[in-house]
């Protein structure tokens, strides 16, 4: 009877059941160009190929938008002016279901602010905090955000002596990174080597220094991202952040203070170099990014070249999910020459690349299960190409999820 069976199926045109064609799946990233425009990129995809496409531009965040968060919730994105001409914007945009982009409102700012996060009030989006690399300064907005809003405090950041570091010559905060508490807010300094540390009063928008977290001279601290070992805390156990002038990856263990009024300290773990074991970065390597999904650490690296002309790399660590100390995995192809910004998407597959210089989005496989970064799936080049080490082309990329 089987072969019989058999024979019978041999005669017949036979398609298994258990092989489906390629699924189709589409998706929308918003990135941000240092010509002032704001783009919509549709992205489709069907099985390991894809394709980008740019859609009209959007302007309203001054001249030099930097930096965008994204909040889903209600589907309004913030973008926050790097201007360094005196003068800047933070705007707000509602993003359609087609994901395009209308300007809702915008304020002036003094200018030079390379990031911005909301905060406080009743809801997490009460104030708006941003820092500004030249001025040294970290300054707050009152929301909603409006023609006639004016800085609510601004805090001017001094250090006692230059840093090792040429670039070390003043104060240089990079980001007002909020801890996923929102009690506090932890600022990276690249001038000043430290990560300086301030509580949140949530009804009045106060920020109020409380501490530092000390980095090794010269490392230039640039952005940080969060890790729980306690996977039941409401408070992560570790922080991790990207040092820019040391082209390496620090990881400290947080502790959170047992009465309220207190302040969050910080001890360094360890630092890895943003290279493998016995290699390093050249004379203008400069490390950018940093990102945690699950058990993996991700670190772009500017102007290596590492994998040919203009294609720089991206770190990747395994991280111990019991003590958060990381492991160097490989460098994988960012597909991009200066990678300023990347993000993941919420399932873990596709790694959206910003190549500052190229000015070009690259889409890039990741396995979930070995955090391996694979093949170039789509890329496009947005507006008009940078120039190494200047402050033009490409300068932040987000997935609209």
């Amino acid at each position: 009877m089987y072969r019989a069976s058999l024979s019978l199926l041999a005669g017949l045109s036979f398609v298994p059941t258990s092989i489906s064609a390629p699924t189709a799946s589409s998706a929308t990233l918003l990135a941000a160009h240092y010509t002032g425009k704001l783009y919509t990129l549709s992205f489709t995809s069907t099985g390991t190929t894809g394709t980008l496409t740019v859609g009209s531009p959007v302007t309203g965040c001054g001249t030099t938008p930097a930096w965008l968060e994204l909040y889903p919730s209600d589907q309004t994105l913030y973008c926050f002016d790097e201007s360094w001409n005196g003068s800047g914007s933070n705007a707000v945009y509602s993003v359609g279901s087609d994901g395009k982009l209308t300007l809702k409102s915008s304020a002036k700012t003094p200018g030079n602010s390379v990031h911005g996060i909301l905060y406080g009030g009743s809801d997490g989006k009460g104030f708006a905090a941003t820092v500004e690399y030249s001025p040294s300064t970290l300054t707050t907005f009152k929301l909603p955000l409006s023609s006639s809003t004016k800085a609510l405090t601004t805090e001017k950041f001094t250090m006692a002596q230059k840093g090792p570091n040429s670039r070390q010559d003043v104060p240089h905060p990079h980001e007002a990174l909020l801890d996923p508490t929102g009690k506090f807010m932890l600022v990276p300094d690249l001038g000043a080597d430290l990560i300086r540390i301030f509580s949140i009063d949530a009804s009045s928008g106060k920020l109020t220094s409380c501490g530092t977290g000390k980095t090794d001279p010269g490392d230039g601290p640039r952005h940080g991202q969060f890790f729980w070992t306690n996977k039941d805390s409401a408070q992560p156990q570790i922080m991790y952040t990207v040092n820019e002038l040391g082209n390496s990856v620090s990881s400290w263990t947080i502790t959170y203070p047992s009465a309220a009024g207190g302040c969050i300290s910080l001890t360094k773990l360890q630092t890895l170099s943003t290279y493998a074991p016995g290699t390093k970065g050249g004379p203008t390597t400069k490390a950018a990014e940093i990102r945690v999904f699950g058990n993996f650490l991700y670190a772009t690296n500017r102007a290596d070249q590492t994998f040919g002309s203009q294609k720089d790399s991206i770190a990747t660590y395994t991280i111990d999910p019991a003590t958060g100390k990381i492991t160097w995995l490989e460098a994988a192809n960012s597909y991009s020459y200066y990678p300023r910004t990347f993000q993941i998407n919420k399932a873990g597959t596709l790694v959206a690349v910003g190549g500052q210089t190229s000015s070009n989005v690259a889409i890039i496989n990741r396995d979930p299960s070995t955090g391996k970064l694979g093949s170039l799936v789509a890329s496009v080049v947005v507006a008009t190409p940078g120039r190494a080490g200047e402050e033009d082309g490409l300068a932040a990329v987000v997935w609209n999820e």
